[in-house]
């Protein structure tokens, strides 16, 4: 037979479990509201649910009458190339951080740090500026370069910590077989640190997806998001349009954290690297 608990205990896991409910409750709420004001035509207060229900704002996004789906297919293009190019920067450097120690180590530490600790606004402006003489400005190659400055700390620090606890050795034993070097990162280097790797990719790709200041400033106006387009809509005081919007705006980030959760839950070891094949 299982021991009977005690009140105190009793009382404890019940506070538990409401904290959770409660959090989960605030959690699930906004979506709530999203999808009912998604469908929602005529709602006035103080009816506690709408009058009318219609699909006219998702038809209206499917069928292209809108910057929606060109907004969508914007962010999804930037985010990915900026996800590819901040991987293929940062490796090398988060293994040079992550494996050896050197003079000046913090410095580099603190100036890779640097953007994330400055007002982004500063930084859009600086950049505007310098951008716009290289004629990168109102671009989308002008915008990706703008979000790697954001993006570049959260990917170099996970995979310094990936190489910080990685094993040299297995890469050694596999130069002294004969293999070249890249065999042994396809065969060795990758599966070790791959856990780490799908965690930085998102990092990467959901501070690119969600970038504002820096698209409209780099943008200029041109270069139309889904935060953009977003932030323009709010304005517009249409509820249903802003409802499905912001739900398709979500549902990409949404869909790549339940992909990715099982190397966000650490049974991977996707925070402290993996030092075995």
């Amino acid at each position: 037979m299982l021991p009977k608990r005690k009140p105190s205990q009793l009382s404890v896991l019940t506070v538990r479990y409401l904290i959770l409910a409660l959090i989960l409750l605030a959690l699930v709420l906004p979506f709530i509201a999203f999808l009912v004001n998604a469908f929602a035509e005529r709602w006035f207060f103080p009816q506690f649910i709408p009058q009318e229900w219609s699909v006219e704002e998702w038809v209206r996004v499917f069928s292209g009458r809108g910057d929606v789906l060109e907004a969508l297919w914007n962010s999804t293009v930037i985010a990915v190339g900026v996800t590819a190019l901040s991987v293929l920067i940062g490796l090398p450097a988060a293994r040079a951080l992550g494996l050896y120690e050197f003079r000046g180590k913090k410095i580099v530490e603190f100036l890779i740090l640097a953007p994330i600790m400055i007002p982004p606004l500063t930084v859009g402006m600086g950049l505007s500026i310098n951008f716009l003489r290289a004629g990168l400005g109102g671009t989308m190659i002008g915008v990706a370069l703008a979000h790697l400055v954001p993006v570049m700390p959260y990917v170099v620090f996970t995979l310094s910590g990936v190489f910080a606890n990685y094993d040299v050795r297995y890469e050694e034993q596999a130069r002294t077989l004969g293999a070249n070097p890249l065999r042994v990162f396809w065969h060795i280097t990758l599966p070790a640190i791959f856990p780490g790797l799908v965690v930085a990719s998102l990092f990467a790709f959901l501070t690119s997806w969600s970038q504002y200041v820096l698209t409209f400033l780099i943008g200029g106006g041109r270069v139309i998001t889904a935060p953009v387009l977003l932030f323009s809509s709010a304005a517009g005081g249409n509820r249903a349009n802003l409802a499905v919007q912001s739900l398709l705006f979500i549902f990409p980030a949404l869909l790549i954290l339940l992909l990715t959760a099982r190397y966000l839950s650490g049974k991977n070891n996707a925070i402290g690297g993996i030092g075995r094949v």
